[in-house]
């Protein structure tokens, strides 16, 4: 594993690489989840056996340091379309999990290097939109999560601060991700745990009927499905990815 800074006018991002470039194989980039990434580690690994895979995380996270200002979501996503020009990867899949979905469904409108987009968890749906909602869901969703997710998120849940954690809340649940789906001129895959509880089958089915050959999915598990099996989210990502080589 490689780990690599990129610094920008919205802030230093930092992101962890793991696996080997493919021929005709896109790289994958993911974006982490709101204010947490390490629980993403197993899934970037399970990536990096079939091509170059790069976990991201954002401006003022991951021991980056402080952005220059607090963020909103299409912000978040120009810093991720900065990182892909500074990096000149090629082509590759932008991926994102939970809150990640929403800034890698923006990012992906600035950039013509993003061959496919895959949102695995996405937030926030309708029925959740709403910081009371919200949180009622988070925690029935928790019921349904493997022990010892928690204990993972908190280190990094510290390292953020309840003000900035607060902030990505509110600019989240201001944030409509069908904006920027109805948008996209790529291929889209939407992914969903089965037992999630933060968003509906019919909400998955929903984005990828607004795009351009949007295709949904469902594979075992709560709302945070790959910290407990990667290969859940890696072998339809890879069968998506190959169609886009």
């Amino acid at each position: 594993m490689t780990t690599s800074y990129v610094d920008g006018a919205l802030g230093r991002m930092r992101s962890r690489s793991v696996g080997e470039r493919r021929p005709g194989v896109p790289e994958l980039v993911l974006v982490q989840g709101m204010g947490v990434a390490n629980y993403l580690m197993p899934g970037l690994g399970a990536f990096g056996g079939w091509t170059r895979a790069h976990l991201l995380e954002l401006p003022g996270f991951g021991g980056s340091g402080d952005p220059p200002f607090e963020l909103t979501v299409p912000q978040f996503g120009d810093a991720v379309a900065h990182w892909l020009a500074a990096r000149r990867l090629g082509p590759v899949v932008l991926a994102g999990h939970s809150s990640g979905t929403q800034v890698a469904a923006d990012a992906a409108l600035r950039r013509d290097d993003v061959a496919g987009v895959v949102l695995a968890s996405p937030t926030v749906d309708p029925v959740a939109r709403g910081p009371v909602r919200l949180l009622v869901r988070w925690r029935l969703d928790g019921r349904r999560e493997p022990p010892g997710l928690t204990e993972t998120h908190r280190p990094e849940w510290r390292r953020a601060g309840i003000r900035r954690m607060l902030h990505l809340v509110r600019v989240h649940l201001d944030h409509a991700i069908e904006t920027p789906i109805a948008k996209l001129p790529t291929p889209l895959l939407v992914i969903r745990g089965r037992a999630d509880r933060i968003s509906t089958p019919r909400w998955g089915r929903r984005l990828a009927a607004l795009a351009h050959g949007g295709e949904y999915t469902e594979v075992p598990g709560a709302h945070t499905f790959p910290w407990r099996d990667p290969h859940a989210w890696s072998d339809p990502v890879r069968r998506f990815a190959t169609t886009l080589g």
